[in-house]
């Protein structure tokens, strides 16, 4: 089915950070799409021209940008966001584990994947690399949802066999067993794609991190993702745990986890060497904003991360961050970067393409992200109610730019009115 989508559109196929001119705007513009792929983009008249039977669906009155990309976030935590004051090794034992432990119930943790994509797809978010679960069934059972939804889930069983509870607990052997079989029945199906996750070298030994390592070498096509460098006393464990490692990369760097298809969260602490590492690997950060300042782990520094040449991406973190909304962690990335010492400034288009774009390079996504012919048509079509001041900016705007900044400062899930993964209408606002 073709259908010809009329809209006020931006997207940033290109780094904002390298090219000045990398957000492309078109105030009464047009999208051809044609099996969920985007066939032809341009001014609305144009493409109305050349394909002058093609059924119109007008989107006018809002922005259409495209579909979000969150890359760091976590499948059990849906129902515990909000545990404010206090760090993170206290809130880990306090707020997440305890709900985490809860997720060896299938039928639990399969409400609680139901709660957690319709979160996620609602917010705007059409692709998401995911912390699954400790337990292999509810990771299953995860999968079988964003399936359902229709979601870009990236995602994996989370591999722990020390300092947790103990339920939450694995071994090597059976970290692996569990990995391949999950690997062999979801990596590649659909729009699933499998993700190996140690969930930090605090709580992976050596021999989780080589059970990790070992199933990417079987699986070159899988991704890897972990957290590093989130909280200071946390680098201190890691350390003590560690004591022959150069610093925390270097506990996944020995293993062999570092590469193209590396996703880090936080990040917020780095050594040079270790930043230097990371680029010449052509891994992400992934930076969570939110969760930093709720947790109060500190100032992600992104001038170091870009001037030492590492790809950064936005990632939720929920439930330390504090909702779904990649609008949320855009503003709250360009408060901080404005509040610390040598900070980035960050317009509308860098947060635009921290959302969208750059997290598609860090999954190596390279059918999603724009709004380029031969991509897949993932778009969020934000229109505030009538009414709200939302609503009253975009109707006076001076240009799309100018919208587009205040829907970073104002927007949220409830001003998504629809949501399109390759085409599908996977969200409508009631």
């Amino acid at each position: 089915m073709t259908t010809l989508y009329r809209a006020t559109f931006l997207h940033t196929p290109e780094n904002p950070f390298t090219h000045a001119d990398a957000l492309r705007a078109e105030s009464d513009g047009g999208l051809l799409v044609e099996g969920g792929v985007i066939r032809a983009r341009g001014a609305f008249a144009d493409l109305r021209a050349a394909h002058p039977d093609a059924p119109v669906t007008d989107l006018r009155g809002g922005l259409l940008l495209p579909g979000l990309i969150d890359t760091h976030v976590h499948l059990p935590q849906v129902r515990v966001i909000g545990g404010l004051g206090l760090p993170l090794l206290d809130w880990l034992d306090q707020c997440a584990l305890p709900e985490e432990a809860r997720m060896a119930d299938v039928a639990y943790a399969r409400d609680v994947a139901r709660d957690f994509t319709r979160g996620l797809v609602g917010a705007g978010t059409t692709t998401a690399l995911v912390f699954g679960s400790h337990f292999a069934g509810a990771v299953d059972a995860f999968f079988e949802e964003a399936a359902q939804t229709g979601l870009r889930a990236v995602a994996g069983l989370v591999v722990s066999d020390r300092l947790l509870r103990d339920e939450l607990h694995t071994t090597p052997e059976r970290s692996y067993a569990e990995g391949k079989a999950l690997i062999e029945r979801w990596h590649g199906v659909g729009r699933t794609l499998y993700a190996v996750t140690p969930r930090f070298s605090l709580s992976a030994s050596e021999g989780i991190l080589d059970a990790c390592a070992a199933l990417m070498r079987e699986h070159p096509g899988v991704r890897f993702t972990s957290h590093i460098n989130e909280n200071t006393r946390e680098i201190e464990v890691v350390q003590g745990l560690f004591p022959g490692a150069r610093d925390y990369l270097d506990t996944y760097e020995r293993a062999g986890l570092i590469g193209r298809h590396s996703v880090l969260a936080h990040n917020v602490h780095p050594s040079d060497r270790e930043l230097g590492v990371m680029a010449a690997a052509h891994c992400t950060a992934a930076h969570c904003p939110c969760s930093n300042s709720a947790l109060g782990s500190g100032f992600f520094p992104l001038r170091r991360h870009l001037d030492a040449g590492v790809h950064v991406a936005l990632g939720s973190d929920v439930g330390g961050g504090t909702g779904f909304s990649l609008l949320k962690e855009g503003l709250q990335a360009h408060f901080m970067q404005n509040l610390m010492p040598g900070g980035v400034p960050l317009s509308p288009a860098h947060l635009l393409y921290l959302a969208t774009k750059a997290g598609a390079d860090a999954l190596d996504l390279p059918g999603v992200g724009a709004f380029e012919p031969g991509q897949q048509f993932d778009a969020v079509h934000l229109a505030p109610a009538p009414g709200t001041p939302l609503d009253a900016v975009f109707r006076h705007a001076a240009s799309p730019e100018r919208a587009l900044a205040a829907a970073f400062a104002t927007g949220t899930p409830g001003d998504v009115a629809q949501v399109w993964i390759g085409g599908d209408v996977a969200h409508t606002r009631a």
